[in-house]
């Protein structure tokens, strides 16, 4: 159980640079923010998710080696993208907060369940 708690642990963190990865020049569009150029924000954003994908591809390894399978690696990545993605855009992008999240979110968690109701 603890590589399990170590993998997701570093899969969090890995979802957060990639969160920023895809998403932060967004801010840069809203009126009166500087402009980058595309190639730019390419680079920017390329060495953010090499950070991130050093993190995730040893936290894959780790789950992996814990027991869990390539669905479950990819289940729990979903969970750790929204549950890093909601609080990130409401945060750092200033969106409102949508009930229908919730809802979204309780869908995946049923996909948690579902991958793993086999081995429960």
């Amino acid at each position: 159980m603890g590589k399990v708690i170590i993998a997701v642990s570093m899969l969090v963190c890995s979802n957060l640079f990639m969160t920023f990865a895809w998403y932060w020049h967004l801010k840069l569009q809203r009126p009166g923010a500087a402009r980058w150029p595309i190639v730019a924000i390419v680079v920017v954003s390329w060495l953010i998710a090499l950070v991130e994908y050093s993190i995730a591809v040893p936290a894959n390894r780790i789950g992996a080696s814990a027991g869990l399978n390539v669905a479950q690696l990819k289940i729990v990545q979903e969970v750790v993208a929204l549950s890093v993605f909601v609080p990130f855009m409401i945060l750092f992008m200033g969106e409102r907060w949508r009930w229908d999240y919730l809802w979204a979110i309780l869908c995946v968690i049923g996909a948690v369940y579902f991958v793993n109701r086999g081995q429960m």
